[in-house]
């Protein structure tokens, strides 16, 4: 891979070479202080106000340069607007034909300017992160949010490309009056919008999209998601993904794969413990019957990761049909009178887990324009399908036979989930396009990724490139150097190869990671247990209640993606978050009082959302200390996020049934002790963390 120096060195543009970031001077300059402050001849507070100074300068000078550039594009415009309005009173054939290829040379004079914003904005990412790994501080988040958000800001036109949308207009609007519309006196601006099939608006439509296209809100949904790309796209490599590999009906089927799938991991929530009890088991065993699920999630992740390199067609057929298997034997286990085929039932559930295979279609088959939208949905099925899941529930209250198989409120979730993947596997037989894959070497998986390009709103991005991450990689030092070993680039070949390549900041970031699905997980699933002991809640009752919880997380997003994010740093809502799910799980013990229905309630409520907030957050910070070789491959950084969640899942439901043998009296209490010890020590590690790196 050629470093970032090197390439854009080559790819500038000539006669504007004086006008470009010096990345080359600023990366020497990092190296310089970085000896400086090693001897003891400069401080931390003047190098912070000297690279300030330096950056303030570059930023200036690619700004004037923009300005200058527009103005320059803006007179050719209105000398144009003048020769289009000479042609309506007399027009000529030839003299339209001249006058839109004068247009569209002025469209691709655009381009080139859109490109030099591009590359600039990507080099200023680059140094702040390197400054930022160098000196161990995070500088980037002081640079940004004082430059960005003040008044007279010269960093909003490098990341917002202030004033460049009116060229653009204009731009698309003459040639669309050019345009032969047969007799339409229709406008672009006039509903419904006409498309305007003209190459040179077509990318520079594809250009403005690769700088700018979501909000804060679908970041903050899609960091969920963990979804990124490998590299940097380029306008021939979206064109590509536009004609070959995009396809919207596939799209929505992989979408409706997660809803489904966490609609059958929450559907039997509030009547494990019955059925298990109806089977001759105690009402704790309940735990293993919904992790046996997350148990053999843990495998097929793997395979559904490395599957996904050659195909997403077959394992989304293989899930179907495994998903159908094990709701029909789960149905079926009541009339067998079998636990045993109870648990494999919901085994082959979790081996029919293809939310690797999900990601990994929205990571390389969308287009990058409505990518972040996309993720923003793959987490918005997840969550309605966790609210979905209990609501269906506490409605199926119903009980009839049909021949020999029973029809009750334990077996219909097997039932109607079977139906389901039934119907979805026939529409998926029909619907279905398999994209078309340029290479058959494998590429970066689906289950790991998370992708950024633009700042919003005078925040740093959230997510950084794994091209920027492996940069960083070859030259660690910043002396310049450009090459390295080949095999110092291959992605991880083992869990144990992916191991060595985390860093101590990492391991934290895992350890919340499981934290958090840990104390969820014993939240969910000893609810029916818990509730039916304390308040002899009913099902519909408790279906309730865990659809309440799951439709908090939209919400809840929304607040934090819009505003939450944009006042304050990620860290400082990681730790915030990490200190509420500690309060909500003290808050769940039972003490000396009667144990009641708002204390339940309430404090389960603080506990759920906080955890969703860290959630978010966590994956944020996770995708930026990540190392370049977990982002891509199959033992790659999401599947080891995947993989530390599930098994935090499989152990909090194994903790459930063996607390069970000491009686309902004490699960409560006994079950929340581990998480509020490993909340605690993701507290301290966090803070002995930051406080390291700040």
């Amino acid at each position: 891979m050629v470093a970032f120096g090197k390439k854009l060195k080559e790819r500038q543009i000539q006669e504007w070479q004086g006008f470009y970031i010096n990345y080359k001077l600023m990366k020497k300059r990092v190296k310089q202080y970085a000896n400086e402050i090693e001897v003891g001849t400069q401080d931390r507070r003047h190098v912070l106000k000297d690279f300030s100074r330096m950056l303030d300068n570059q930023i200036e000078k690619i700004v004037l340069f923009i300005l200058e550039q527009q103005g320059q594009l803006a007179s050719r415009l209105s000398k144009l607007r003048e020769q289009h309005d000479a042609l309506e009173e007399e027009p000529e054939i030839s003299q339209i034909t001249e006058l839109r290829e004068d247009y569209r040379a002025v469209g691709q004079d655009l381009l080139k300017l859109l490109y030099f914003v591009e590359m600039n904005a990507i080099g200023l990412r680059k140094i702040l992160k390197k400054f930022d790994k160098r000196f161990h501080y995070r500088f980037t988040d002081y640079y940004v949010k004082t430059r960005a958000n003040h008044p007279y800001s010269q960093l909003q036109q490098v990341f917002k490309h202030v004033g460049l949308g009116a060229v653009v207009g204009a731009i698309s609007r003459n040639l669309h009056e050019l345009q032969d519309r047969q007799g339409s006196y229709l406008s672009i601006y006039d509903p419904p919008a006409l498309p305007l099939q003209d190459p040179v608006v077509d990318a520079i439509k594809a250009a403005v999209d690769r700088l700018t296209y979501s909000t804060n809100f679908l970041n903050f949904l899609a960091q969920h998601a963990l979804i990124m790309q490998e590299k940097l796209p380029t306008p021939a490599d979206e064109q590509r993904i536009d004609e070959e590999k995009y396809h919207f009906m596939s799209l929505l089927l992989n979408l409706a794969n997660t809803f489904l799938y966490m609609v059958n991991t929450y559907i039997i929530v509030p009547t494990a413990d019955d059925y298990s009890m109806r089977l001759g088991a105690a009402a704790t065993v309940c735990g293993i019957v919904i992790g046996a699920m997350a148990v053999a999630q843990v495998f097929s992740s793997v395979y559904f990761s490395a599957w996904s390199n050659r195909s997403y067609f077959r394992p989304l057929v293989f899930s179907s049909v495994v998903l159908f298997v094990g709701n029909a034997m789960y149905a079926m286990a009541y009339d067998m009178n079998s636990l045993t085929v109870l648990l494999l039932g919901r085994l082959f559930c979790g081996f029919g887990s293809a939310r690797a295979v999900n990601r990994r279609y929205i990571s390389d088959c969308v287009p990058l324009k409505i990518r972040m939208q996309a993720s923003a949905g793959f987490v918005s099925a997840s969550a309605l399908g966790m609210a979905c899941g209990p609501a269906l529930a506490g409605i199926l209250q119903t009980n009839f036979k049909i021949y020999k198989f029973t029809f009750d409120q334990n077996t219909l979730p097997g039932w109607v989930m079977a139906v389901a993947w039934l119907l979805y596997l026939i529409w998926l037989w029909i619907s279905f396009k398999e994209p078309s894959r340029d290479i058959e070497e494998p590429h970066v998986s689906g289950s790991e990724t998370v992708e950024n390009n633009v700042l919003e709103e005078g925040k740093q991005p959230l997510l950084i490139t794994s091209e920027e991450k492996q940069e960083d990689d070859e030259d660690p030092e910043g002396d310049g150097s450009e090459e390295a070993p080949e095999e110092s680039r291959q992605p991880a070949t083992s869990f144990m190869s992916a191991y060595r390549l985390l860093t101590p900041s990492v391991k934290v970031q895992l350890l919340i990671y499981f934290m958090l699905k840990y104390a969820m997980e014993i939240l969910l699933s000893e609810s029916s247990v818990i509730t039916t002991y304390y308040f002899s809640w009913s099902t519909s009752t408790v279906s309730i209640f865990l659809a309440c919880l799951g439709l908090t997380v939209l919400p809840v997003n929304i607040v934090v993606g819009s505003y939450i994010s944009n006042m304050f740093e990620d860290r400082q809502i990681l730790l915030a978050s990490e200190i509420m799910v500690c309060i909500g799980i003290l808050l769940s013990f039972q003490m000396i009082i009667p144990y009641t229905v708002p204390q339940y309630v309430f404090s389960g409520l603080i506990m759920f959302v906080s955890a969703e907030v860290l959630e978010g957050v966590n994956l944020s910070l996770l995708s930026r200390v990540m190392s370049s070789r977990l982002s891509r491959g199959t033992y790659n950084g999401g599947l080891l996020s995947t993989e530390a969640g599930t098994i935090a899942r499989v152990i909090a439901d194994a903790t459930i049934t063996v607390v069970g043998f000491l009686g309902q009296s004490r699960l409560l209490n006994v079950t929340l002790l581990p998480s509020l010890l490993i909340c605690v020590g993701s507290i301290v590690a966090t803070c002995f963390t930051y406080n390291s790196l700040y």
